[in-house]
């Protein structure tokens, strides 16, 4: 089997991965859920996240038993390997929405080759949508997906991603300023996978975030973003890799004026 021919194996597999994780979230949601927290009190996870773990886990593993997992609950790994093909989990993407009862919530399937992506799916039970990424393309429900051809920064619309903790709220406020003053409006969705995919679709134009960010909550996204005709760096501007300090999405069209808005946020907190 050539690499090529692999990495679309990985992507079905992927896809079928993430349906199984999601089709087993939606299961419980809007239902009893015992809710744990984890670091802090917005930091929840739920027995529905442990499962669809497992339910995503088991299918990669009759598929690829010797590739490595990345995710996020206790029994998979937590860094991600730089040589070689392995995956990268996240079986509820968005738990906060999912404990609330809010239907912006996925599992977030990736799969990566020495550490680079090169195949996943991201599957919303509740919103019914699909986004998958391979070799054949980016498509959200079946269609081909692209980013917004918006050059006009007052008509974009911006995201700041991932979760500014209570003792980083001045990094939330700077985002905040950064974008509302620059942009035509701001959307916050608390799904990290489904802000990236909404730049991929065109909804979105730009995302941004100061924090180092979980594989589990990025990978996916940013590969989507970048196969739909997008940019995505760090805060230097230079090419986003998993570890990066930063995260900046962009149509590519609005990257510069994104990029300063995400720069703005350290400027006005260091």
């Amino acid at each position: 089997m050539t690499e090529t021919d692999a990495d679309a194996r990985r992507a079905s597999v992927a896809l079928e991965a993430a349906t199984a994780g999601a089709a087993l979230a939606a299961e419980s949601f809007r239902g009893e859920l015992a809710v744990e927290h984890k670091d802090g009190k917005t930091d929840v996870v739920t027995q529905a996240d442990r499962d669809a773990q497992e339910a995503v886990i088991d299918r990669i593993d009759d598929a690829f038993p010797t590739d490595p997992v990345v995710g996020e609950e206790a029994e998979a790994l937590k860094a991600v390997p730089e040589e070689g093909p392995a995956w990268i989990v996240d079986p509820i993407d968005g738990t906060n929405n999912y404990v609330d009862g809010v239907s912006a919530f996925g599992t977030a399937v990736a799969v990566v080759r020495d550490g680079r992506p090169v195949a996943g799916a991201f599957v919303c039970p509740a919103l019914e949508d699909t986004y998958r990424v391979g070799p054949d393309g980016v498509f959200r429900n079946g269609e081909s997906l692209s980013v917004s051809d918006r050059h006009d920064p007052e008509t974009a619309t911006v995201c700041p991603t991932y979760w500014w903790d209570f003792d980083q709220r001045e990094h939330y406020a700077a985002a905040t300023r950064a974008i509302v003053e620059r942009f035509g409006d701001m959307r916050r969705f608390g799904c990290a996978q489904l802000e990236l995919g909404l730049v991929a679709s065109g909804g979105l134009e730009g995302v941004v975030t100061n924090l180092q960010t979980p594989a589990w909550d990025t990978v996916l996204g940013v590969h989507l973003v970048r196969k739909a005709g997008g940019t995505v760096t760090d805060l230097e501007g230079d090419r986003w890799h998993h570890d990066s300090t930063g995260l900046v999405a962009s149509n590519g069209e609005l990257h510069e004026e994104v990029l300063q808005a995400a720069r703005e946020i350290e400027a006005e907190t260091s």
